[in-house]
């Protein structure tokens, strides 16, 4: 993705914590040279395997920012938000607007959920220690602590790759040595039943769903209807270069798949996903309103559901939803409704007496992904860690814009 990110002139920096000839430490920062005030974007990251990893990793990037004239640096780790207990840095502040989705919606592949494991616990939440190595970490002169650019060092792959070798359990995403793949039938029988009806009406209706053999070549198909989405609901859209970049670097990698529903001749609908580590992940979907009333995009995520159990996936990520306002939290209520599933798929969210807020922006999507069963994993806020003063501009800005849009 950093590579995506440089081909849209967005500089991708890379650093490593080292601690001896372990790894601890890993992350990428995007510098962006945004209008309302030039930062360092950490997306998912940092990835540490020991809290003693943090605080060299932050002051490192502190550095660089500070070096590429950023106002703030915005990060958004992957830490669950049932394990926070506030922020493990003392100078940052709550963001006014997400970076990325912080609640994730998934559907497991495997039995049991990997992603309900305890060791999905991050032990970065943990109260950090001082770093005993600050300095020495922060030069990016040290060995210890090096920028990486593509084909440098070591190559890192998935969240395995920062396992603490001496740690209790698998990494984060890790499947359980007992897992067992779900049966079609089992995800199938999990989701709403609307859902299941759509999924057979639009097959009824002579929908089919086409993997590209080339995804460069018809990718103007998608961006085509990408666009008219994006004016039919009033979103700020990826640049079509992103699209191109994203699937030039991935698809020969056989880590991208673009889908096209095809009906009566035309394309209704396509969606971009990314496979990696055992999972699959929804990362783009666009659709034509000419055939609204056709359940194309349900045919479409069905496959795409099925594809990645082929594959041996283990996670089925719908990536975000809308927060979901518990109704009722009744154990015995909730015990009651999971007993008539799979004992170990979630039932989708209305299930458990929860719904998405309605004013929120992701609302409708939010029915529309939960809807396919599964559950929700939600991660912390992210936080921004104030460089100089410019960033109080930015701030009052973008607390504008979350205001009018909603969330």
């Amino acid at each position: 993705m950093g590579e995506v990110y440089r081909d849209i002139h967005q500089e991708p920096i890379r650093l490593e914590v080292r601690d001896g000839d372990h790894m601890v430490g890993i992350c990428q920062a995007i510098l962006v040279p945004a209008r309302r005030g030039r930062h360092l974007s950490v997306p998912y990251g940092p990835v540490i395997a020991t809290p003693e990893a943090l605080g060299p990793m932050v002051e490192a990037l502190k550095k660089i920012a500070r070096e590429k004239n950023c106002a703030f640096m915005r990060m958004s780790p992957f830490w669950p938000e049932a394990e926070s207990r506030g922020s493990p840095l003392p100078e940052a502040t709550p963001s006014p607007l997400h970076l990325l989705a912080e609640h994730v919606w998934y559907v497991p592949l495997k039995n049991p959920d990997p992603w309900a494991f305890p060791s999905l616990r991050q032990t970065a939440l943990s109260p950090t220690p001082p770093p005993t190595a600050t300095e020495h970490f922060a030069d990016d002169t040290s060995p210890s602590l090096e920028k990486r650019r593509s084909g440098e060092g070591p190559a890192v792959r998935g969240p395995e790759a920062l396992r603490p070798e001496r740690g209790e359990g698998p990494g984060v995403g890790a499947v359980h040595a007992e897992s067992e793949t779900c049966s079609t039938e089992e995800i199938f029988k999990q989701m709403r039943s609307t859902a299941r009806n759509l999924i057979r009406r639009a097959e009824k209706e002579g929908v089919t769903i086409i993997a590209s053999e080339d995804p460069l070549r018809d990718l103007p198909q998608f961006l085509a209807l990408h666009d008219e989405t994006r004016k039919r609901h009033g979103f700020t859209p990826y640049t079509d270069a992103f699209f191109r970049a994203q699937i030039a670097r991935f698809a020969p990698r056989k880590e991208c798949t673009l889908y096209l529903a095809k009906y009566q001749g035309e394309t209704i609908a396509a969606s971009i996903h990314m496979h990696l580590g055992g999972e699959t992940s929804y990362h783009h979907g666009a659709s034509a309103e000419k055939f609204k009333k056709i359940p194309a995009s349900y045919l479409l995520q069905w496959t795409a559901i099925q594809d990645a159990l082929k594959r041996g996936d283990h996670v089925y990520n719908f990536w975000g939803i809308a927060p979901i306002e518990e109704k009722s939290k009744d154990p015995a209520s909730a015990e009651a409704t999971a007993g008539r599933q799979s004992p170990h798929l979630r039932p989708h969210a209305a299930d458990y007496g929860g719904q998405a807020k309605s004013k929120h922006p992701f609302a409708g999507v939010t029915l529309f992904k939960t809807g396919f069963g599964g559950n929700v994993l939600n991660l912390v806020h992210c936080f921004d860690i104030p460089l100089s003063p410019m960033y109080r501009l930015t701030r009052t800005f973008e607390q504008l814009r979350k205001w009018k849009r909603g969330f």
